[in-house]
């Protein structure tokens, strides 16, 4: 399908730390689209960068002006955001420049986990009971007031991070001391912010990844994730589609998924669902207003060999995606997790889990001296292996054989000590 839209322009914002950038300009190039870059930096090092537009990604109101500013010059086809952080920003800017876009409602809806789960509540989206704790309150005296197991999450913050399971009052108590001491390490305000306490819901997980025009979804893929998700941490690793759930199911989860978008408002362009189905049917966790994040996209193929942020940028730019499917063969992709804190200082066996039929690539993406945070404080993976075959059971094995045969040298960070006296 040749694009009919060579002098399109789009914004692309996004944060300086994404691992998306490169997929979505690859696919700009492919499509002869013209990209400009919008990062949340400020002006003087953005000029310093070379960026054509710094913008401050905490500051909505300015960021429109000056992108309304620079389209009055050079005009948008689309606005896109490759983040989460970025995601309100793009629907008021694309509202600004009478561009589709989900409202600014939504966006926020898709980000506050508070707002998400009142939303979708009152939208009738299956999801758990929750409740909302201000950060500055007394962890005991909260303890008696939820039901257990729960789990605590912080309102904003995405990856798992902060996200605690709790079977009992004292295993309540600590995950809040800790999720408090987290939020107030990232600089929110401990009288100003909450903590969202939940049900905690058994099952499978699944995540499922679509693409909303005027409402109405497209399931693009449904990934399972097999290994349980069980707490006290929540640490994502292993995606493969398509899912071996039964159809019946799998159609009960995108009914699911839409009542969700259309209970925050979500109308246009990418969404990632997080789901866990048990034998009461599928649960809403979260809908993201955007694609699957760091280097997992690149698993999935649609048509003859389009990549999911091609297909993303198709859309945007109003191009047909009604009859584009998901290649057959299956696929998966390991978010190779964090064992230890520390510093890491090797990384070995890499080309071996490379040898490991059906592996197709191994990224590590720690660079070596790094520290490194586990989860639920920290925000990032050791690197991704990815795989595909004729099963998904097979791409399954062939992922944690691949994990298996890599190790990393993690040594613990020196502190230095203050001198007495």
């Amino acid at each position: 399908m040749e694009s009919t839209q060579s002098a399109a322009r789009i914004l692309l914002l996004m944060s300086p730390a994404t691992y998306r950038a490169g997929a979505f300009l690859q696919a700009a190039r492919q499509l002869k689209l013209e990209v400009v870059v919008g990062i949340d930096l400020p002006e003087t090092l953005a000029e310093y960068w070379h960026v054509p537009l710094g913008l401050d990604f905490n500051d909505p109101q300015v960021s429109v002006q000056t992108i309304v500013a620079y389209a009055q010059e050079h005009p948008f086809r689309a606005v896109l955001s490759l983040d989460d952080s970025a995601s309100e920003l793009a629907a008021r800017a694309s509202m600004a420049l009478h561009l589709p876009h989900n409202s600014p409602q939504a966006a926020e809806a898709a980000r506050d986990k508070l707002l998400m789960r009142t939303l979708m509540a009152q939208g009738g989206a299956p999801c758990p009971i929750f409740r909302q704790f201000a950060l500055n309150d007394d962890p005991q005296s909260v303890a008696t007031q939820v039901s257990y197991p729960c789990v605590l999450k912080p309102l904003r913050l995405s990856g798992s991070r902060g996200v605690i399971r709790a079977d009992d009052p004292q295993e309540f108590q600590r995950a809040f001391q800790r999720v408090r001491q987290l939020l107030l390490s990232e600089g929110y305000s401990g009288a100003e912010t909450s903590i969202l306490v939940e049900d905690f819901i058994p099952g499978f997980e699944v995540a499922l990844e679509g693409i909303l025009t005027h409402g109405q979804l497209k399931v693009l893929t449904l990934f399972d994730k097999p290994d349980p998700l069980d707490g006290p941490f929540f640490e994502e690793t292993i995606y493969i589609t398509p899912s071996r759930l039964a159809r019946d199911t799998q159609t009960a989860i995108a009914r699911c998924v839409s009542l969700a978008a259309a209970s925050l408002g979500l109308r246009e362009g990418p969404v990632h669902a997080e789901l866990r189905v048990n034998e009461r049917g599928p649960w809403m966790l979260e809908i993201a207003g955007r694609s699957i994040g760091g280097l997992c996209s690149t698993i999935l193929e649609f048509g003859s060999g389009m990549c999911l942020e091609e297909l993303i940028l198709r859309h945007a730019i109003g191009e047909e995606i009604a009859d584009l499917e998901r290649e057959e063969q299956a696929a998966g992709v390991m978010m190779i997790p964090i064992p230890a804190a520390g510093l890491l200082k090797g990384v070995y066996g890499v080309e071996e889990a490379r040898q490991v039929p059906l592996i197709t690539g191994i990224e590590i993406t720690v660079k070596l001296n790094n520290s490194l945070v586990p989860l639920p404080e920290g925000a990032s993976y050791l690197g991704f292996i990815f795989a595909r075959g004729a099963t998904p059971a097979a791409v399954e094995s062939a992922i944690r054989q691949a994990h298996q045969l890599l190790r990393f040298e993690i040594r613990p960070e020196l502190r230095m000590l203050r001198p007495v006296g």
